[in-house]
């Protein structure tokens, strides 16, 4: 599996996607909706509409099925990557200040099973 990951990664660099910052390890590949955000390992990354003003509202069950995106706690915001404190004081990175998730259904890179579900999770299109 981790040989498939490295692989896909690979894949994603040699494809020309562009980093978008380099301390986030996020960066831009192109799946079957076009263009979205993936982290390090080219999963696709998530916002949820009930998130309000750079705050998670998803925790417990919620955060089981949409795994938090961490950022160390040394991470710095810079452009439209930001940094919202959760309620257990970890970080988790923003985008354009929303929250960022995984989907726990997404089994590889590019799955992009988790847009649209409950009409309020979606993929970050690149813009």
């Amino acid at each position: 599996m981790k040989f498939l990951r490295t692989a896909a990664i690979a894949a994603i660099i040699a494809s020309g996607a562009q980093f978008a910052q380099a301390d986030t390890g996020i960066t831009y590949a192109e799946t079957s909706l076009g263009m979205i955000l993936v982290d390090a390992n080219g999963m696709t990354l998530y916002t949820f509409d009930k998130d309000v003003d750079g705050v998670s509202a998803c925790y417990d069950d919620c955060a089981v099925k949409w795994p938090i995106v961490y950022a160390p706690a040394d991470a710095v915001a810079e452009g439209d990557f930001g940094l919202t404190t959760r309620t257990d004081g970890t970080l988790q990175w923003t985008y354009d200040g929303m929250p960022l998730y995984l989907w726990f259904k997404d089994a590889a890179p590019g799955d992009v099973t988790g847009d649209g579900v409950g009409g309020v999770w979606h993929v970050i299109h690149q813009e």
